[in-house]
């Protein structure tokens, strides 16, 4: 699965954050903010428990295995505004959380393709435990960061949907190509613009621009799929050991 196509899901959230970023931030109390915080790290570390079960369903059963190149993105585009669609129509109801979960079960089922080439590799294993290890580096630095930032980080939004919608459309475009170059390349500025999306999600829940749990753990959670499978494709095409 290409690199980028996560990255319009991430961008159709993004529209949302830019119009409502500053609505209400002074309104709300720390101890709602930690709440929104707290809430969203434990909904996340939930969503990773139906995307591991999808990858192992997708490379157990090879269901994922046809879907390439364009066909591949169409249903990975279709399923996901699908499931982006149903998560902002049900965030505010019982039906939210596991309509997400449903979503990242998606997500690991179509990461599954890029799972089962990968475990190709006679150091397949150690590659993905790498691209674990380096996401959560990421996360924890991100997060880290923005504890600390004080200062108002809100304008870095608008460029950095300016720079996932080029990521996106070069993403597209190579799927056709199907250049390792531009594949490298694509995978490098996915990291680092889904790198600063995550310091830019986690300050906007601690400064109060986000006070809804399931919006905001989508937005961490889009993040973290993005830095992982561009991580995970740069280590393949990189380090990957043939038999």
């Amino acid at each position: 699965m290409n690199p980028a196509f996560a990255g319009s899901m991430e961008m159709m959230h993004m529209t949302d954050n830019v119009q409502t970023l500053d609505y209400g931030r002074t309104a709300v109390s720390a101890e709602q903010r930690n709440k929104v915080l707290r809430n969203t790290y434990w909904l996340l570390a939930l969503s990773l428990l139906p995307t591991v079960l999808g990858a192992w369903l997708g490379v157990a059963t090879g269901v994922t295995r046809a879907l390439s190149g364009g066909l591949g993105m169409i249903v990975f585009l279709g399923g996901a505004f699908g499931f982006m669609y149903a998560i902002e129509k049900t965030k505010n109801s019982a039906a939210g959380v596991p309509v997400l979960l449903g979503f990242t079960f998606f997500m690991g089922l179509m990461l599954s393709r890029m799972i089962g080439m990968i475990l190709g590799f006679k150091n397949g294993s150690e590659l993905i435990m790498t691209a674990m290890g380096g996401t959560a580096g990421v996360f924890f630095v991100m997060a880290t960061l923005a504890s600390v930032i004080k200062r108002d980080i809100s304008g870095m939004g608008k460029w950095l949907f300016v720079g996932a919608m080029v990521v996106m459309v070069g993403g597209i475009i190579n799927v056709f190509v199907g250049s390792t170059a531009g594949m490298m390349a694509i995978s490098v500025a996915v990291i680092g613009i889904f790198s600063a999306y995550m310091l830019y999600d986690l300050k906007q829940i601690l400064d109060g621009g986000e006070t809804n749990y399931i919006s905001a753990t989508l937005a961490l959670y889009l993040d973290i799929f993005n830095v992982f499978q561009a991580l995970l494709a740069l280590l393949g095409i990189m380090g990957g050991e043939r038999d």
